[in-house]
């Protein structure tokens, strides 16, 4: 028999927490899902593609505005210099990097207070996802993989996308154009953004409903002050990713609704738009998997725009230029700088590590999973699996740690403003820095066997 005061609790999380949260959840977004089909229907039923991007433009700048209100104009000057610098650089072979240098000098401005923190923090979202596709069009553009520079009004309707311009995620040009062409309306289309949509608010009510409750009311464990620690930290963690799983999946909604994120194959329509994978976030094998799994296609953008440019500085270096140009994106938080950049040292580590080790032992120890044709001798074997599994915990243990600062019982206007270094400093000397220690150590242990 459960104690009372634990069905008392469960009780009234149902009432006046899931209830709540859904119902919140669907009054934000409900706007935006019958904005999204009715772009999708106009893709669909409109013949002239100049009208096609500008009802882009329209229900993109619609949507900002039921989000943002004015505030929205500060999005639009980011979409207008984007084209600018385009324009003015259209003959030069550069203009990935003249266009990312005038965005980090927009963004570095918006972040030192010139304009109100508390909303730009709220725009930020919006701001990076405009940033990244006006950045990916310029390198593409330099590259020839599109052939022109687009018209104003089909780079805007590429930009203000109504079905990535709040949320995200990041698409390409093509996929833009894909979306613009459009394919017939079809049941298989209508389940799966239905499903994103319900698997987003579930993600939602888990965030707000379950994780902060976790132990021991969900899960009764209860420990000592040490354990206790760690505890909460994996509450605040699982808080935090599930509300980046509702993100998330609400993005795959939103994009697959408004007609993007779809592949043919041999003639045959798939709507497989992945954003996220939980499942390789909370039990992962490993770190780098959890990065590429967090958010699919901004890991999928910098790859492709940052780290194989920055290749030929050297592998580490490359590392650390790509999450530096994260950090950037998510604007001059340190907390957010903090996270990322020691992101990049556990992921190199970690790689480098297991890659040493999979040497050694000629085993299938690397960060991902080997191909079933892979020349490894050792594959199944029951010491590779416990390896493996130890490495998953041990990537579950930085996750925990990272993620111990993002805490739901942080001060709103410090979370509207971006967290104060000192909240980034306090919660992690609390856990004796113990995942900075974890990493220090597999390094060192990397550079002795090497």
């Amino acid at each position: 028999m459960e104690p009372p005061s634990r069905i008392e609790l469960w009780l009234h999380l149902a009432e006046d927490c899931v209830l709540t949260t859904v119902q919140q959840g669907v009054e934000q977004v409900w706007q935006l899902l019958l904005l999204c089909l009715l772009c999708r229907l106009c893709f669909r039923h409109c013949s002239n593609p100049n009208m096609k991007h500008l009802f882009s433009v329209g229900t993109g700048m619609y949507t900002l505005y039921l989000f943002f209100e004015l505030h929205m104009l500060w999005v639009l000057m980011l979409g207008v210099l984007c084209y600018l610098v385009l324009l003015l650089s259209r003959h030069s072979s550069r203009k990935g990097l003249f266009l990312s240098g005038a965005i980090l000098i927009y963004l570095i401005m918006g972040e030192l207070h010139l304009i109100d923190p508390v909303t730009w923090h709220k725009m930020r979202g919006s701001q990076m996802v405009v940033a990244m596709k006006a950045i990916s069009l310029a390198f593409d553009l330099d590259r020839g993989s599109v052939a022109s520079p687009p018209s104003p009004v089909e780079f805007l309707g590429y930009i203000l996308f109504v079905g990535t311009v709040v949320f995200g995620p990041w698409i390409s040009f093509q996929s833009y154009k894909d979306a613009i062409d459009s394919r017939k309306l079809s049941w298989p289309w209508t389940l799966r953004s239905l499903l994103c949509l319900l698997k987003s608010q579930v993600c939602l009510v888990v965030s707000n409903c379950v994780a902060p409750y976790l132990f021991p009311y969900f899960v009764p464990i209860h420990g000592n002050s040490f354990t206790s620690k760690w505890l909460h930290a994996y509450e605040s963690a699982v808080s935090f990713h599930f509300s980046n799983y509702f993100v998330g999946h609400l993005s795959e909604s939103t994009a697959m609704l408004a007609g993007a994120g779809f592949t043919d194959e041999k003639d045959h329509v798939k709507w497989d738009f992945t954003v996220v994978k939980p499942l390789n976030v909370e039990l992962p094998r490993s770190m780098v998997l959890v990065v590429t799994s967090w958010n699919i296609p901004m890991s999928r953008w910098l790859n492709t725009y940052v780290f194989k440019n920055a290749m030929k500085l050297g592998t580490f270096p490359a590392i650390l230029v790509t999450y530096t140009a994260s950090a950037l994106l998510h604007g001059l938080s340190f907390h957010l700088g903090s996270v990322l950049l020691s992101l990049g040292f556990i992921t190199y580590v970690e790689h480098v590590l297991r890659k040493k080790l999979a040497a050694i032992f000629s085993a299938c120890l690397l960060s991902r999973r080997c191909s079933s044709d892979c020349n490894h001798q050792n594959k199944k074997e029951y010491w590779v699996t416990i390896v493996n599994v130890l490495f998953g915990l041990l990537a579950i243990f930085h996750l925990t740690y990272l993620g111990s600062m993002f805490d739901a019982d942080v001060d709103d206007q410090a979370v509207e403003e971006g967290y104060i270094a000192y909240n980034t400093l306090l919660k992690w000397s609390e856990l004796n820095w113990a995942s900075h220690w974890a990493v220090f150590a597999c390094w060192a242990f990397y550079r002795l066997i090497q």
